[in-house]
């Protein structure tokens, strides 16, 4: 369970938390169903001039109850659902006394209804094989709760036992007082999770400016601690009985099953629901304009970054007719054009920003907004906002190029004909996000065909005096928020609101117009000199050819038609960073990744991304810590362009100092206040201690850093590039292989050959033997965070793998009713297992949670506790049959993935394991006893090995 909110930057990765409302994501073409009809009929698709189509393979209706419903039948995957609940119901909605309620709501969905008390929900669907967080979830936000439900197909009773759920979810949630007292201490948990650190605290100084103190500002999902310890079960009852009512619901169904039937289960389930009496009036909100620019500076001790946001807001719009569509288009190839241009800064050898991004899209509370972010080095904030808003003066000046708007063009026609060619191929769950859209905001769904075809005939009637009249429009200093964030460290050194004000009036003075440096030459002036397939083996029980070429390097081919338009291509031979010197390993650590940006042979990165826009083609190498490789995704009829690459990564690597001095810049301005971030601080200590402080895989410093050199990465780079008689490719998507060989010969077998027959080195880096307790005082946030490591050598076959697999599932099962539904203490223990044969065979259970600093000491001894009863007397039956018919489901799926395939059979090769072995895969789940499972928690769980890493605040 989810919220789902963002903060107000959305500069880095590492800067963001939950997705959803402020992303700059392009909006959907879809169309609003007819208001106009009788009431319990199916809607027609009214076409009315100008208005977007709705898509014919969806049946859209209302009840008469006012619930609508989307119902798609489509066959990818094969026997699987998605069923998704959508509330007109946010955290907007809620009073005064109701705040954190929208959502405190959405967790007792999952604790007891009408139909299914307590946690027997949870417990039925596990048992069907739908996974609790993963598959099963939901998510709220200001404006809506959305709950999802994955089911299969091919079990009747458990698919339509889902619309059942569906109905409880809409309409018969209990709230036992028992269980709202034991949910509080999870949601409270969740709250703790996400927050206590800087950018909440941030984001507290920030909202109010940000939404200009309008209810937005005032109700954010999470709520307040002190109504979510108190509030009485009259309060949230109240909540639902006004706002979870059929007139704000709808039910989506996307998926491989009769239509018909799923309609009639929507009616049958959902018509009985009623709407209360005097039904209060969905109030519609909004954040009101804010005359002129407001700017806000807000510092925290423990933020690591000084980052600039300037957010231009505008009225929302909505995808209705043609002409909105036209315009979603345009603003596409607006952003990719700036964003384009934006990113060639950061290849300067001094980049002026650590991170940039302009981009126009939707925002909240009925508002789009244009959106300037810039993440400064230290000290360096000027230079990264004038650097950042120079890009779109230099717009307003002189526009874009022509070349520039063909190219853009093109990667948009390139995107859409993939989607199109997927068409039958789209997973379900792909399509809910449409439905949702049109259900909450009205945006139409014309479906992919009409979109297809809209694009081919329309998107050459965009002019480029169109786009560059955009950024005029998009750039104001009216309804204009700018948002500074920094280190409290720094805040002497910031500058007033004046300053800012004028660093962003000033930055289009002396820019100058655009130069759009391409080449119109070819990858390959001539064709390698092609080598030979010189031995075929086909196993068919699995259905893959492998070639043994002249030069020495295998290819694993697997033809499939799971996607219509994707190849996927893996190489890797061993070796990579482990051969590499203590004195040369930060230089040959940074190669795959420096040599990977440079481009290739004569190209530069930036004219390579030039000459590959219109493709559907990616290829990057890479160097890890045992292999050296290339990973690549493209389309058949890209697939040569692909194989170019592969060979010329191989053969003509391109070494540019630009790009190497812009990494270690950008690099060392994210190392300089890395130390203020508690949670980097205490990363940083498990991976020391994980790795007995070897310097190869703990966090990079700026001494290792400024000593590693170009000359050493590129050499290191064509060294483990110049042999490739041991490399294995594999190769999975829709192809046909006769097809392929003569590529393969071409630009595979010509490839460079020593035969020197190498391998990686084991360096033997492993966790300490023994029992080790490591705490971190850091951080003035009043939370803990606790990891439990077990750790040990490990014999790696396919019966230890699963009974690992079963073991990690079983207690993270425990630990959950334990840890979170009995003691109420936390929001999501987390349990992960690993295991590896390469370099040294090894096994890893690490168990983690976050919670109150008073509660570490209790919730370590419960979680041991847990442990001990299944060292005792093993798994219930009841959590063996979870996992089972979990991944018996999951494995159903994967089976049917591309994206599997190309990792399964590469971590075969790697390990030199039968392929033919997933095909047993599912039947030896018969193998998880109660007997195996107490075998394994002794075993993996003994704690002969074990570091507890406790992170607490500091010490006061």
């Amino acid at each position: 369970m989810r919220l789902n909110y963002k903060v107000s930057v959305a500069a880095l990765a590492l800067l963001v938390v939950s997705g959803g409302a402020f992303a700059q994501v392009k909006k959907k073409p879809v169309t609003p169903s007819p208001k106009s009809k009788p009431a319990g009929v199916e809607q027609k698709h009214i076409v009315a001039a100008g208005l977007l189509p709705a898509d014919p393979e969806v049946i859209v209706g209302k009840l008469p109850n006012g619930l609508t419903y989307y119902v798609r039948k489509n066959a990818e995957p094969k026997n699987r659902a998605e069923l998704y609940l959508v509330n007109k119901v946010g955290s907007v909605l809620e009073t005064d006394d109701q705040q954190g309620l929208a959502h405190f709501t959405e967790h007792m969905a999952f604790n007891g209804t009408r139909d299914f008390p307590k946690n027997d929900m949870v417990s039925y669907l596990q048992k069907s094989g739908v996974k609790f967080g993963a598959d099963l979830n939901a998510y709220t936000s200001f404006d809506e709760t959305v709950y999802q439900l994955p089911l299969p197909t091919d079990s009747v009773d458990v698919f339509e036992k889902g619309f059942n759920i569906l109905a409880n979810w809409a309409s018969y949630v209990t709230f036992d007082p028992k269980e709202i007292d034991s949910e509080r201490g999870v949601v409270l948990g969740e709250k703790l999770a996400n927050g206590k650190n800087a950018q909440e605290r941030l984001s507290n100084q920030t909202y109010p400016i940000l939404l200009n103190n309008s209810r937005y500002a005032q109700r954010i999902p999470i709520g307040k601690e002190d109504i979510l310890k108190t509030f009485k079960p009259e309060t949230i009852k109240s909540f639902y009985h006004d706002w979870y009512r059929p007139d704000l619901q709808a039910v989506i169904a996307v998926g491989d099953f009769d239509p018909a039937r799923v309609v009639e289960l929507i009616k049958r389930n959902f018509s009985s629901l009623q709407n209360p009496a005097n039904e209060k009036p969905r109030t519609v909100y909004n954040v009101p304009p804010t005359p002129g620019t407001v700017v806000k500076i807000a510092t925290d001790k423990e933020f690591p970054y000084t980052l600039a946001e300037i957010i231009v807001k505008h009225p929302q719009t909505s995808i209705k007719n043609t002409a909105d569509l036209m315009q979603s288009i345009r603003v596409q190839l607006f952003n990719q054009m700036l964003n384009d241009r934006i990113s060639e800064l950061t290849q300067k050898p001094t980049p002026p920003f650590v991170y940039g991004q302009s981009s126009y899209g939707p925002f909240i509370g009925k508002q789009d907004a244009f959106t300037t972010i810039a993440v400064s080095k230290s000290g360096g904030l000027e230079t990264a906002i004038k650097a950042a808003v120079a890009e779109t003066e230099r717009v307003r000046h002189f526009g874009f190029t022509l070349t520039e708007l063909e190219r853009a063009k093109q990667t948009a026609l390139t995107g859409i004909d993939n989607a199109y060619r997927e068409r039958d191929k789209t997973r379900s769950a792909n399509f809910v996000g449409e439905y949702q859209q049109n259900f909450l905001h009205g945006d139409a769904f014309a479906g992919i065909s009409y979109v297809y075809n809209f694009y081919v005939n329309n998107i050459n009637k965009i002019t480029l005096a169109e786009l560059n009249g955009m950024a005029g429009k998009f750039v104001s200093d009216q309804n204009r928020v700018i948002i500074v964030e920094a280190p409290e460290s720094e805040k002497d050194k910031l500058p007033n609101e004046k300053t800012i004000l004028d660093w962003i009036a000033n930055a289009g003075k002396g820019v100058t117009a655009y130069v759009d440096n391409t080449s119109d030459k070819p990858l390959l002036d001539q064709l390698p000199k092609a080598g030979k397939i010189t031995e075929t083996k086909a196993d068919s029980l699995i259905g893959i050819t492998t070639f043994t070429l002249s030069n020495g390097a295998k290819v694993v081919l697997k033809p499939t038609k799971f996607k219509n338009d994707q190849v996927l291509i893996n190489g890797y031979s061993f070796g990579g960073t482990s051969l590499a010197s203590d004195d040369d390993y930060t230089s040959a650590e940074l190669a795959g990744g420096i040599i990977g940006a440079s481009g290739i042979a004569d190209f530069t990165q930036i004219q390579l991304n030039k000459i590959l826009s219109a493709k559907n083609v990616s290829v990057s190498p890479y160097i890890s810590d045992v292999a050296q490789g290339i990973t690549a995704n493209t389309t058949p009829k890209d697939f040569e362009t692909a194989m170019q690459l592969i060979y010329l990564y191989f053969t003509q690597p391109r070494k540019d100092a630009d790009v190497w001095q812009a990494n270690i810049s950008q690099t060392n301005a994210l190392l300089a206040n890395r130390g203020l971030n508690p949670g980097s601080v205490f990363q940083d200590t498990v991976s020391a201690t994980l790795n007995n402080h070897n310097f190869r895989e703990m966090v990079v410093t700026p001494e290792r850093l400024n000593k590693a050199s170009l000359d050493k990465a590129y050499a290191f780079y064509k060294d483990r590039f110049s042999d490739a008689s041991s490399f294995v490719f594999t190769f999975v998507g829709n192809f046909d292989v006769a097809v392929l060989k003569p590529y393969i010969e071409a630009y595979l077998a010509s490839l460079p050959s020593t035969n020197r027959k190498e391998t990686y080195k084991n360096l033997n880096i492993v966790p300490p033997a023994g029992q080790i307790t490591k705490t971190i005082n850091k951080g003035i946030g009043e939370k803990g965070t606790v990891q439990l490591v077990f750790s040990g050598n490990y014999d790696y076959n396919d019966v230890n793998n699963i009974q690992i697999d079963a073991l990690e599932e079983v207690l993270q099962n425990r630990l959950l009713d334990r840890l979170r539904e009995q003691d109420g203490k936390i929001y999501n223990p987390g349990v992960r297992a690993s295991y590896k044969k390469i370099p040294n065979s090894r096994f890893s259970f690490t168990i983690s949670f976050t919670c109150v600093p008073a509660d570490v000491d209790r919730l370590i001894a419960d979680t041991q506790d847990e442990i001990n009863k299944l060292k005792q007397s093993g798994a219930l039956q009841a959590d063996i049959d979870k996992f089972v018919a979990e991944e018996a489901r999951s494995t159903q799926v994967q089976l049917k993935e591309n994206v599997f395939w190309a990792g399964y059979l590469g971590a075969s090769a790697q390990n030199q394991e039968d392929p033919d072995a997933i095909l047993h895969h599912v039947s030896n789940l018969s193998n998880i006893t109660t007997g195996s499972t107490k075998d394994a928690a002794n075993k993996y769980l003994s704690g002969t090995n074990l570091i507890k890493f406790i992170w607490l605040p500091e010490k006061k």
